[in-house]
């Protein structure tokens, strides 16, 4: 009985956030009155106090740019993490732009859509990237291609660093910067999450939205934690290859860490 009205309360936790800040976002696009970030950031927070969350923030994301924030990815609560911390725009699958709702709430997040698997499109892809980039926008990449469930790092792929590479071959940048980040979701009702417990967190493969979210937001009470990392330097001539492989790693050593010894210190929300 706990678990469901706890679930009600948070689903009109965020339609009703939804329904007063989204207005309020349309309009600091069209007026530049304030800056829509500042919503975005609002609405993420609102998000994550609806979930249950207590996020702790190590590290800051870098002011230097361009900036591409490379992540590893468990769950689509990542993004709302991320954002209720950081001004940033994301990379999602093309499918999320035809979701009921939220497609449009990711449009409203300067969400950058991309199809994993039309190569032939790829160029033009990392060409938005790129013009992103230059326009000053630090963009977040999920560099696994999917979803994990939260107790390692999967391989990252190289092709979308290829971003990096057209924004200072095209003359946007003479040089782009990368960040690792890493997210974890260490505890649950302040308890640590052992491997079998932690896929309540993770959304996983194929896995149903909707009975994911009921179950996460009847549950609550998770730590998340954010470590970023420090960001490296991409140049003319770098190898992609090479640079993606340095971030998996950082990325990979900082989860590592993350779950071996949860810390509830860092800044918190």
């Amino acid at each position: 009985m706990i678990g469901r009205i706890r679930l009600v309360v948070a689903l009109g936790w965020v339609a009703a956030s939804t329904v007063f800040l989204v207005p309020l976002q349309l309009f600091a696009m069209k007026s530049k009155l304030w800056s829509e970030w500042r919503v975005l950031r609002l609405w993420h927070r609102s998000n994550v106090r609806a979930l249950g969350f207590r996020v702790h923030q190590h590290g800051e994301l870098t002011n230097m740019r361009p900036l591409v924030v490379v992540a590893n990815h468990i769950s689509w609560t990542d993004i709302t993490v991320i954002g209720s911390r950081c001004d940033v725009s994301f990379i999602a699958k093309s499918e999320m732009a035809r979701w009921p709702v939220l497609g449009w709430l990711a449009r409203l997040q300067r969400t950058i859509f991309i199809e994993r698997d039309r190569k032939r499109r790829s160029g033009a892809q990392a060409s938005e990237i790129a013009r992103r980039l230059a326009d000053g926008d630090a963009v977040v990449l999920f560099a696994e291609g999917t979803t994990s469930d939260g107790n390692a790092v999967l391989p990252f792929k190289s092709a979308l660093f290829g971003a990096a590479t057209i924004a200072i071959s095209e003359g946007a940048a003479d040089r782009v910067y990368i960040q690792p980040l890493t997210i974890a979701y260490t505890r649950i009702h302040g308890i640590p999450m052992g491997r079998r417990h932690r896929p309540l967190a993770a959304w996983i493969g194929d896995a149903e939205l909707a009975p994911h979210a009921a179950a996460l937001l009847t549950e609550g009470a998770v730590d998340v934690e954010l470590h970023f990392g420090e960001a490296i330097e991409f140049s003319p001539g770098d190898d992609r290859k090479a640079a993606t492989r340095r971030v998996e790693a950082d990325v990979r050593a900082m989860l590592l860490a993350a779950l071996a010894n949860p810390r509830s210190g860092g800044k918190r929300s």
